[in-house]
């Protein structure tokens, strides 16, 4: 993780929520207080824009800065303006100041497999091929189950359908807040779900990874026609397709535009996405879970450039392949980044695992294996996520013209110790520990 001793330093105790310096502001439907150390000359509502300082800054960029001390994050018209340290940027005469004091500040968190977007999960598990199935008919925005989520700092999901059937349906990125939904939707569709396991053997009627491979083929074959016979009417090479609304997805999906997002796990069944998915149809494609024995998988994934979202199972204690070469405990994560993958993000398959604990899964990497010195952990629940899902030119680093999602926290976010204590999505402040009753 983060230097310990620097962590330990940046903590407050929760005793801190309850300052009483608060002023009254209306924040979608409900009335949220506004804290700030140092009070600003202009109310929050009448500034054109704000000003957050911290301790430290978690940037989280792909390729450039990771943190920066004593820092100034800048927002103007729900963006970030600019971010840099206090000594360096200047803050405008007119904007709000929010003085975090010795706590940090960092991108929303980003969690590519969640369930609790709508009110109870989406799924069909009549046919086992469900490419047209839509979720984002059931968006919710605001919904109980993503309140202590947003209190915990997870600002965008991916709600996506269930795994009983082979092809779940499509899948949509959206914010966690509330709002209506072209306010919350951050892409739809957001993915295409696979599921290749056990869950399909379970609720199917007694097939075996044969069939489940030979449903998934088939379907990508026709779907991958399709979206080669629109490309060539586009070209004005042939008369206009007719239309199928379930094999629309797969443009988006021939176009690079958005990814399948497979539920698979062990090794023989990673393999299998591997070689089908990505391989042979060249879709681009994450592991999601990635349990058990799959890190195995680690060299061929990052040779085709297959990223590992994984969770919410770390380690399975009676197998051999869940400890290293000198009888440690060893996570999927510490194997996948052992074996050379890159792109390591986390998920917790919520409400698996409740969507608020999405930092503990990292925690979690760390107590099994995973090497935090440069970040990982962050990184995979920000930055790595963003880039997996083609969102990070809005969400997953604390970037000028991205997103103002803004998370003020106590400490790494890796650390279970560690509490929220403000939360901003696209400049709106959504949460705040010391009004009311701490959520997270």
């Amino acid at each position: 993780m983060l230097d310990a001793r620097t962590t330990q330093a940046r903590r407050r105790p929760l005793a801190y929520a309850g300052t009483g310096r608060a002023c009254r502001r209306a924040v979608a439907a409900a009335a949220l207080c506004v804290a700030a150390v140092a009070p600003s000359a202009v109310a929050d509502e009448e500034a054109p824009g704000l000003a957050v300082l911290a301790a430290k800054a978690l940037v989280c960029e792909l390729d450039g800065r990771q943190v920066v001390d004593d820092a100034v994050v800048l927002v103007k018209d729900g963006r970030i303006e600019a971010v840099g340290a206090r000594r360096e940027l200047a803050i405008p005469a007119d904007y709000a100041v929010h003085d975090a004091g010795d706590s940090w500040v960092m991108p929303g968190m980003v969690d590519l497999h969640s369930h609790v977007g709508g009110p109870g999960g989406y799924n069909d598990m009549v046919y086992q091929v469900n490419s047209g199935l839509r979720v984002s008919a059931t968006v919710t925005p605001g919904n109980a189950r993503l309140a202590r989520p947003l209190a915990a700092g997870v600002t965008t999901i991916l709600y996506i359908p269930g795994s009983g059937t082979n092809i779940g349906g499509q899948g949509v990125l959206m914010k966690t807040r509330p709002g209506d939904f072209e306010d919350v939707v951050l892409r739809n569709p957001g993915s295409l779900k696979v599921a290749q396991g056990d869950n399909p053997k379970r609720w199917g009627y007694g097939m075996q990874r044969g069939l489940m491979n030979h449903h998934i083929r088939y379907s990508l074959r026709q779907g991958k026609a399709y979206a080669k016979r629109w490309q060539a009417y586009e070209r004005g090479e042939t008369e206009k397709p007719a239309r199928h609304l379930n094999l629309d997805v797969y443009r988006d999906l021939d176009a690079g535009a958005i990814g399948i997002s497979t539920h698979t796990q062990y090794y023989q069944v990673v393999l299998s996405t591997l070689r089908i998915l990505r391989k042979e149809f060249g879709f681009p494609v994450f592991i999601d879970h990635g349990s058990f024995d799959s890190w195995k998988l680690g060299p061929i994934a990052e040779e085709i450039g297959v990223p590992a979202i994984l969770g919410p199972r770390e380690v399975l204690w009676h197998r051999a392949y869940s400890f290293d070469t000198e009888g440690a405990a060893q996570g999927t994560a510490a194997g996948f980044q052992r074996t050379g993958v890159s792109l390591i993000g986390f998920n917790t398959d919520a409400p698996v695992v409740p969507q608020e604990e999405l930092p503990l899964q990292a925690a979690m990497s760390v107590r099994y294996g995973f090497d935090d010195a440069r970040m990982g952990t962050v990184r995979g629940l920000t930055i790595v996520p963003a880039v997996v899902a083609g969102i990070a030119d809005r969400v997953g680093s604390l970037e000028p013209g991205k997103h103002a999602d803004l998370v003020v926290l106590t400490g790494d976010p890796a650390d279970p110790r560690t509490s929220i204590e403000r939360v901003w999505v696209e400049g709106e402040l959504v949460y705040d520990a010391s009004v009311g009753v701490r959520k997270w």
